[in-house]
C-alpha cells in the first residue's frame, strides 16, 4: 500500500511540473477549458489544470512583415502589370486571431490582392506609377478595417514593385531617353548663351575701359598744355610787372624795340612794317651817331 502512495505522489509531481507554463515577453496563450474558451495568458507564470485545460494557440504579439508574391492587376486603361506588396501588421487580440478566421495569413494575402485590384482598376497607367502613396494609404485603411474582427492591426502597406509589360517598359525607356536628351540640349544651349553673354559683357567692359583711358589721357594732356600756357602767361605777366616797376625811359624802350625788330628781321619775311615810333628813334640814333663822328 505504501508503494501505491509513493507512485501516486510521483505522478502528481510529474503532472504538477509538466503543467506549469511560463509565457515569455511579447507572446500570449489562448486557453480552452473542456473545449471552450477560458482565457488568455499574458506574460508570466501560469498553471494549467491537467486533462481539463488546453493551450489552443500561442500567439506572437510582435509586428510582422509579410511580402506577398506579385499580383496581376489591370489598370483603367487596360494595361496588365505585376504588383507585389509588403504588409506590416500586429496581432492585438489573440482570442479573435485564434477564433476569428481560418488561416489568417492566407486571408490577409487574398484580401490584399482583391483590394489592390480594386484600387488599381480606378487608376490609369501613369497614375499608378506616380501614386504609390495614395495606393498605400487606401490599402492600409481598407485592410485595417477588414482585419479588425480577426484581432489584427494593419500598421503599414507598401507597394514594393510595379512591373509594367515589356513593350511599355521599352516605350517608357525611349521616352525617358528622349527627355534626357532634350534636357541636355537645353542645358548645352543655355551654357553657350551664357558664355556668349559673358564674352560680350567682357568686350563691352574692355571697350569702356579703353574709352575711359583715352578720355583720361586726353584730359591729362589738355590739362598739361593749359598748365604750360598758364605758366608762360604768368612769366610774361611777371616780366611786364618787373619792367613796369623798373620804369624804363623812352630810349631804353626804343632800344628794346630795335632788338626785337632785329630778331624779327632775321626771319624769312620779305616785308617788315616798322612802327613810326621806332622810325623816329632810328632817326635819332643816326643823328647822334653823326654828331659823334664830327667831334
Amino acid at each position: 500500500m505504501q508503494w501505491v502512495w509513493i507512485i501516486l505522489g510521483f505522478v502528481a509531481l510529474i503532472l504538477l511540473f509538466t503543467n506549469i507554463r511560463v509565457v515569455p515577453q511579447a507572446r500570449a496563450s489562448v486557453i480552452e477549458r473542456l473545449g471552450a474558451y477560458n482565457g488568455t495568458w499574458e506574460t508570466g507564470l501560469h498553471f494549467k489544470i491537467p486533462l481539463i485545460d488546453k493551450i489552443a494557440s500561442s500567439v506572437s504579439l510582435k509586428e510582422r512583415v509579410y511580402d506577398f508574391a506579385p499580383q496581376p492587376v489591370i489598370t483603367k486603361d487596360n494595361v496588365t502589370m505585376q504588383i507585389d506588396t509588403v504588409v506590416y501588421f500586429q496581432i492585438t487580440d489573440p482570442k479573435l486571431y485564434t477564433y476569428g478566421v481560418e488561416r489568417p495569413m492566407s486571408a490577409i494575402e487574398n484580401l490584399t490582392a482583391t483590394t489592390l485590384r480594386n484600387i488599381i482598376g480606378d487608376l490609369e497607367l501613369d497614375e499608378t506609377l506616380t501614386s504609390r502613396d495614395l495606393i498605400n494609404t487606401k490599402m492600409r485603411a481598407i485592410l485595417d478595417e477588414a482585419t479588425d474582427p480577426w484581432g489584427i492591426k494593419v500598421n503599414r502597406v507598401e507597394v514594393k514593385n510595379i512591373m509594367p509589360p515589356k513593350d511599355i517598359q521599352d516605350a517608357m525607356e525611349k521616352q525617358m531617353r528622349a527627355e534626357r536628351e532634350r534636357r541636355e540640349s537645353i542645358l548645352r544651349a543655355e551654357g553657350e548663351k551664357r558664355s556668349a553673354i559673358l564674352i560680350a559683357e567682357g568686350e563691352k567692359e574692355s571697350a569702356i575701359l579703353r574709352a575711359e583711358a583715352t578720355k583720361e589721357a586726353a584730359i591729362r594732356q589738355a590739362e598739361g598744355e593749359a598748365q604750360a600756357i598758364l605758366e608762360v602767361q604768368k612769366a610774361t605777366a611777371e616780366g611786364i610787372r618787373m619792367l613796369k616797376e623798373a620804369d624804363p625811359s623812352q630810349s631804353v624802350l626804343a632800344l628794346k624795340s630795335l632788338e626785337t625788330l632785329q630778331v624779327v628781321a632775321d626771319g624769312k619775311a620779305t616785308k617788315i612794317i616798322i612802327p613810326s615810333e621806332i622810325q623816329n628813334v632810328a632817326g635819332l640814333v643816326s643823328a647822334l651817331t653823326e654828331v659823334a663822328k664830327k667831334d
